[in-house]
């Protein structure tokens, strides 16, 4: 494989940096129960994090109303930001996050989490002046529209053969797909191994640590970049 000179990176957050499935889906179940709708697994709940709200809520409840949809966003919102627990970072994520960001690396976020959500959780793990921009669900189309991705390379100048996607789950590697972008696909998060192979990701790595040290022998040094 020869080496490809990659200037973006760009982290999805729920699974990939920072590990969320257990405030995401008790959060949700306890939104569902405040309404007392039918009660989803944390299968059924977990398979659709990396989604934005609205989405996961009309996969999870297809005949749900405009209002239930509205209350129910609503009541998660509640949960989740009024019951804080703490959330940790993946192993290794705040030191690799670093070492690219000394590499000199374009770093970015696309998320399917809120703004408030996104950014409660970057002050809170003190990574935000790593990121160079970062798109959330509600201000652009939702996972896999390529939509977040091509906002970022616009804002930054950036090329789809010069940025790599690192994601957790099929979303993620659909989204890159979409936009032209390889991808890195990380087992540890919401989906499983042989899913995310299915989308032909450069590499499936086991811990984001493995990243930094991929990089360093399948690319080309980039140039340093200003912050």
């Amino acid at each position: 494989m020869s080496k490809k000179p990659f200037k973006l990176l760009v982290f999805d957050w729920d699974g990939t940096l920072m590990d969320s499935q257990a405030r995401i889906v008790t959060r949700f179940q306890a939104a569902i129960a405040d309404l007392n709708m039918e009660k989803r697994s944390v299968a059924q709940i977990r398979h659709l994090i990396g989604l934005g709200a609205e989405t996961v809520i009309t996969t999870l409840f297809p005949g749900a109303s405009e209002q239930q949809c509205v209350q129910l966003i609503k009541r998660y919102r509640h949960h989740f930001f009024n019951a804080h627990l703490p959330t940790p970072l993946f192993p290794g994520v705040t030191e690799t996050v670093q070492t690219l960001h000394n590499a000199g690396y374009w770093l970015a976020v696309a998320t399917g989490k809120s703004r408030k959500g996104l950014n409660e959780a970057l002050v809170d793990t003190h990574l935000s002046p790593l990121f160079h921009t970062t798109r959330c669900g509600e201000e652009t189309s939702d996972k896999p529209n390529p939509h977040m991705l091509q906002d970022i390379m616009d804002e930054l100048g950036i090329l789809p053969s010069e940025t790599l996607m690192i994601g957790d789950t099929e979303y993620d590697l659909q989204m890159a797909k979409n936009a032209g972008v390889a991808s890195v696909a990380v087992s540890y998060g919401m989906h499983d191994k042989t899913t995310l192979l299915t989308y032909n990701p450069l590499i499936c790595i086991d811990n984001l640590p493995a990243l930094s040290t991929w990089l360093q022998a399948h690319t080309e040094p980039t140039e340093t970049i200003g912050n």
